[in-house]
């Protein structure tokens, strides 16, 4: 696929998660996401943006990976129709055993969902053991084990071994000849043959798994580009400390420390978040340690990922500079909120949480950071190639990410309502380095309905928070420009029409409306810092097969507003 940012054009970030699809049981999947792709296709966009697809371990959050190989077996379709393996008879059988309306109606149950579609690949794998996978589909089967061998190998013994710990994400609880690969092999070759076999078995389940989701997606990928729909993914920043990454290449991470991000302004969810920061539990890179095989890891993860992505969203990019961390985990932030500087110290014998492995106190270590941050992502840009890489640059933006980004023509984030100029003035779309990707809000943000009505409930308060809020309001539609509309104008209509018009006259190469503020609605997908099931569970109300009709106006204007602005 052709991508050339002089020809600007329009993408849409939707959770796959969020998406109902043509045989939905509970989750968006890859026949949902082929849905989409063709939507797209027919409304004007040329690319499709998700979050992370990577397996994920009890929080259900996309960005705290078990492996960052292995692809999430909730985002496989498990219908015969996409499915060989499974019999129409298996299918029926099984799904009746559950509740799928429920599952269909409400948010994401994950554990519910999970469960079933375990049930349905058990099944499946059942009955290609037996000889059903017999002929081209075992030959397929046999390359992809032969393919994949450099981390299926142990990412297959990783989750066997989860299974047999009680699927507890905490290697240090796990007998101790378990806890990584190395040892958990010399482990496996000590057990009786009987046993042995039975582990080797389950460990081919679990490749059948990944052989099927990745056949899956490797077809979405194929839609995609035969419709002319570039596929973003997402690459998460971190991986989970007791996941699959760790087990397997323990010397290259630290777990002394946990990543995470500063306090910021914008996000107001909770107190621990509000003054410390985020804290994701993730385990630190030992650069030093990935240098000496030159990030082999990196480039192979990257490889795997561009085999079914057009391009790439590097999550959380700063971190890549310097990366903000804790001396504690996440299990013990409620001990630290509240606490002085002092007494947080006294607690983790004088540490802080702060940036590694230096601040910019100074000019060398200014230098030091942006030199590190520049060899990184180039490996990374160099991986890919041009223009396939896009940089999550958003949060505390030390002053030489940009100017070290522009220099490797990687692409940021142009969130209008921040790309302020030194006097605070908010800053007009034709300004926007065409090198650069523009939306309103990412998942992390509440939609631009909700924003604006919280806005707008502001103003009659007074005083300085009325006064900035009239003030945002003002600037958006200036933006927009519509500046003659009345700051306390409804959202729905054509407030709404012009900030996706504005959006679309951004100088930015692509132009990136999240799916709640294309339609105008208000689900929210994460808040950051938060701790609950309510993240990463929303759904769009409407099926995929319902869009046009239910938006037809909408969509109408929608695409001749493509059209205006060029990026047809």
């Amino acid at each position: 696929m052709t991508l050339d940012p002089d020809k600007k054009i329009t993408g849409l970030l939707v959770p796959l998660f969020a998406l109902k699809g043509r045989h939905d049981l509970g989750i968006g999947d890859t026949e949902a996401l082929s849905e989409v792709i063709e939507w797209a296709a027919g409304n004007g966009f040329r690319a499709v943006q998700i979050l992370p697809v990577n397996e994920t371990g009890g929080d259900h959050s996309p960005y705290n990976v078990l492996s960052s190989f292995a692809l999430d077996p909730s985002t496989i379709t498990t219908h015969p129709s996409w499915l060989p393996e499974l019999t129409p008879g298996d299918y029926r059988v099984i799904t009746e055993r559950h509740d799928l309306r429920t599952l269909r109606t409400g948010p994401v149950d994950y554990n519910g969902v999970k469960s079933l579609k375990r049930e349905l690949l058990e099944a499946a794998w059942k009955r290609f053991r037996k000889g059903d996978g017999r002929g081209g589909r075992a030959k397929l089967f046999t390359r992809f084990l032969d393919q994949h061998a450099v981390w299926l190998s142990d990412y297959t013994l990783y989750r066997v071994l989860l299974e047999r710990n009680d699927r507890r994400e905490d290697l240090s609880s796990w007998p101790a000849d378990q806890r990584n690969a190395a040892s958990a092999i010399h482990w496996l070759q000590g057990l009786g043959s009987r046993e042995r076999e039975s582990i080797e078995e389950r460990r081919m389940f679990f490749a059948f798994v990944q052989w099927i989701a990745f056949s899956q997606w490797s077809s979405v990928a194929d839609l995609a580009e035969v419709l002319g729909v570039a596929l973003i993914g997402d690459v998460p920043v971190g991986v989970a400390a007791g996941g699959a990454d760790v087990f397997a290449a323990t010397e290259e991470f630290d777990p002394a420390r946990s990543c995470g991000a500063p306090p910021e302004k914008v996000f107001k969810s909770d107190p621990f978040t509000e003054q410390w920061g985020q804290n994701w539990g993730f385990p630190l890179y030992r650069w030093e340690v990935m240098a000496r095989n030159n990030f082999l890891w990196w480039r192979r993860r990257l490889r795997l990922l561009r085999s079914v992505f057009h391009l790439l969203r590097v999550d959380h990019a700063l971190g890549f500079f310097r990366i903000y961390s804790f001396p504690w985990a996440p299990q013990r932030n409620a001990e630290f909120t509240g606490l002085s500087n002092d007494a947080a110290m006294a607690k983790t014998g004088g540490l802080l949480p702060g940036f590694i492995d230096c601040d910019d106190s100074t000019p060398e270590n200014c230098a030091h950071n942006e030199r590190h941050g520049e060899v990184l992502l180039g490996i990374l840009n160099q991986e890919l190639g041009d223009h396939r890489l896009i940089a999550e640059d958003l949060g505390e933006v030390a002053p030489y990410v940009r100017p070290a980004m522009a220099r490797m023509g990687l692409p940021g984030f142009k969130i209008p309502m921040w790309e302020r100029s030194a006097e605070g003035i908010m800053q007009p779309g034709d300004s926007y380095a065409r090198i650069s990707v523009a939306t309103y809000a990412t998942h992390d943000h509440a939609p631009m309905k909700t924003q604006w009505e919280g806005w707008q409930e502001g103003v009659p308060h007074g005083g300085e928070e009325g006064t900035g809020c009239r003030k945002i309001l003002e600037e958006l539609l200036q933006f927009a420009g519509r500046p003659d509309l009345d700051p306390m104008t409804s959202f729905d209509g054509t407030v709404h029409l012009a900030l996706l018009e504005g959006l679309l006259k951004c100088n930015s190469w692509i132009a990136i409306p999240m799916i709640t503020d294309l339609f105008g609605t208000t689900q929210r997908f994460n808040v950051p810092g938060a701790v609950g099931s309510a993240n990463w569970t929303a759904r769009i109300e409407a099926p995929i097969s319902e869009w046009n009709p239910r938006h037809k106006e909408l969509l109408a204007e929608w695409r001749a507003l493509v059209t205006k602005s060029g990026r047809a």
